[in-house]
């Protein structure tokens, strides 16, 4: 069984950064562990984390709950970006 923490950082409404967590957790798994074949992914990985912390400090800034939007929320506010 996952502990709490283990279970909060795979739900998608509180993580928006799953599937790059995964895809570079993939790429390290598949390269042996060789973390200059995988930079790309932590690229990734680290400008999701940048834009949804800074989605999340507006909203916090502005007193919007939840402070990171739902999973459902997410995709729509990309959608509209393009």
């Amino acid at each position: 069984r996952m502990s709490r923490r283990a279970q909060q950082l795979r739900d998608h409404d509180t993580n928006p950064c799953v599937a790059e967590t995964d895809a570079s957790r993939r790429c390290m798994d598949d390269n042996n562990y060789n973390k200059d074949m995988c930079t790309a992914y932590f690229l990734k990985y680290k400008s999701c984390r940048k834009f949804w912390h800074d989605i999340m400090m507006q909203r916090r800034r502005n007193g919007v709950k939840p402070e990171m939007p739902s999973a459902e929320e997410r995709k729509k506010m990309l959608e509209t970006m393009g």
